[in-house]
């Protein structure tokens, strides 16, 4: 980095490393290995930036600055300047590199700190339209990034294809999610279905665990499905062992929705994650897709 470049400000308290369990590929073996580089740089960007707006102790205040920090070493990336001794130089390391070689869009890339501020903010989404806008910001740029990796981000019909899959991916986090997200005072349930089945957010926050929830789960899990299934048609117009990747990607989700299903839509019982016996049936499915 040159000497006359701003570096990011010392944080004063940041999020910790956390262990996140994925139950979808992240460049996996079936990504193609010269993209596996870059796809990881971008993933471990979006992740990072997550937690700073989520994990810790850190208020809410504390929690935009460090966004904001955030938001000028990604522009400076843009430019090829990562301060090595800066507080992510581990990520934007890579993610400048993945810049300078793939040419990757900053909106995109600015539109998920867009998104992770929202979450500080933790403003209720009042229907599903305006959950919708959110994923637009927190989901479908991840999608959009890997089709410009392979040269398919002009394609209309591509883009309206990933944004559903990305879309049913966030939204599927959320539903098996909810244990985790309610106590942190972060509510994705849409207002206007929780007072379409009589619901209370405030309670919902407060950790009550009514007997309509499940149904809402149901509902929503359903309108996750349909996205999904909306998208499905992506793989046949992506290049070799990345179509696999995204029939992984596609298969995993559906499954996980499977898993929701047969424990009753009770998420605040149990996170639904998919283990090492799962893979076999992914493989079969993924092999049968069509």
């Amino acid at each position: 980095m040159p000497p006359d470049a701003p570096a990011p400000p010392a944080l004063s308290s940041r999020a910790p490393a956390v262990e996140h369990p994925e139950n979808f590929p992240v460049a996996s073996w079936l990504c193609p290995p010269a993209l596996r580089p870059t796809v990881r740089a971008i993933y471990h960007y979006a992740r990072t930036a997550d937690d700073l707006a989520d994990e810790g102790t850190a208020p809410a205040a504390e929690r935009l600055a460090d966004l904001a920090a955030y938001r000028q070493a990604l522009r400076l990336a843009m430019q090829g300047r990562v301060a090595a001794d800066g507080p992510w130089a581990a990520v934007f390391g890579p993610l400048a590199a993945a810049i300078a070689q793939h040419g990757l869009p900053q909106p995109w890339l600015e539109a998920l700190l867009d998104a992770f501020e929202q979450d500080v903010h933790g403003a209720p989404h009042p229907d599903r339209a305006a959950l919708l806008a959110y994923c637009a910001n927190s989901a479908n740029p991840v999608g959009r990034l890997l089709l410009h990796l392979v040269g398919r981000g002009d394609d209309p019909q591509a883009c309206a294809e990933s944004d559903a899959i990305c879309t049913a991916l966030q939204l599927i986090n959320f539903w098996q999610d909810l244990r985790v997200d309610l106590p942190r005072g972060r509510l994705y349930l849409p207002l206007a279905d929780c007072a379409a089945h009589g619901l209370d957010p405030a309670g919902l926050l407060a950790g009550q665990a009514p007997p309509g929830l499940p149904r809402l789960v149901a509902e929503l899990a359903a309108w996750a499905r349909s996205l999904m299934l909306q998208g499905a048609g992506l793989p046949r117009r992506l290049p070799g062992r990345f179509a696999w990747e995204m029939r992984a990607v596609v298969q995993g989700g559906l499954m996980v929705l499977d898993r929701l299903a047969a424990q009753g839509h009770d998420a605040l019982r149990q996170r639904p994650v998919l283990r090492r016996r799962d893979r076999l049936r992914l493989v079969g499915r993924v092999l049968t897709m069509r």
